[in-house]
């Protein structure tokens, strides 16, 4: 289902939005090494409960995973990517790690995804980051009344083939407000002028998601964690928008900003 929202059902949206942003920066700064991964699930569920928020992801139960996902976080170590099941993991120096969080508040959902690292940084690493960050920051200027779906994906895909990273179209961003995928599929690459046309009110959630060196993917046993088929190490930037009749809204920016960060 796709259902174009009023001004006052994104400004609720953003709400949580808010929320999300700031309980990623709670996260990142507790992520250090040392630092076992089921204490930051437990800490985004404080957060969670705290706020009288409800996660999309305890219960979730989709056709790809082994559910049901008895968590509200993702968390993706190095070459994890997507659906990172916490796990009895501490953090080590290097370790690239994503984390990936959707809840709802009040009804409205947001959804957001950040890729840092622990410790010591890796050259090859901080450029992975930076080019999720940047071919986001290229699809959500995409994101304009007029402009079709597909000049997002194009756009996400362009800062990928420029820096040499193979995409994965099996997953990538959608829709979503009032549940957490909603129609439409947001692929991380495509064709300029194809597909749907942006209107005035559609929520988006882009999601560029990238691995080193391939674009095929595996699963853990757990049926839930996705890997890079190679091994190579992955990174992954998301943010939750809206389509507005000018520039589009970022619903969760850090610094609750209305404009796509540079």
């Amino acid at each position: 289902m796709m259902e174009l929202k009023t001004a006052r059902e994104i400004d609720a949206m953003r709400v949580t939005g808010t929320f999300v942003a700031g309980l990623l920066d709670d996260l990142a700064a507790r992520a250090q090494v040392g630092v076992n991964l089921l204490d930051l699930e437990h800490r985004a569920r404080q957060l969670i409960e705290q706020r009288g928020a409800v996660s999309c992801y305890w219960d979730y139960a989709p056709s790809f995973g082994r559910g049901p996902f008895r968590n509200v976080i993702c968390l993706s170590v190095n070459d994890a990517v997507l659906h990172g099941l916490p796990r009895d993991y501490p953090l080590r120096d290097g370790d690239l790690l994503s984390m990936d969080i959707a809840v709802s508040i009040e009804g409205w959902v947001a959804d957001s995804a950040r890729s840092m690292i622990v410790g010591t940084p890796r050259a090859e690493d901080e450029h992975l980051i930076a080019a999720t960050q940047r071919a986001l920051a290229a699809g959500i200027a995409a994101a304009l009344p007029g402009n079709r779906l597909g000049d997002v994906s194009s756009a996400i895909g362009a800062v990928a083939a420029e820096d040499g990273y193979p995409v994965n179209t099996q997953f990538g961003g959608h829709g979503l407000g009032r549940t957490m995928h909603e129609d439409p599929h947001v692929p991380n690459q495509g064709r300029p002028g194809r597909g749907l046309a942006l209107r005035p009110g559609l929520t988006l959630a882009l999601e560029p998601w990238f691995a080193r060196g391939t674009d095929r993917i595996v699963y853990d046993p757990d049926g839930w964690t996705i890997r890079s088929a190679d091994g190579s190490r992955t990174a992954h930037s998301e943010h939750t928008i809206a389509i507005t009749d000018g520039e589009p809204l970022v619903l969760t920016s850090p610094d609750d900003g209305l404009r796509p960060r540079e």
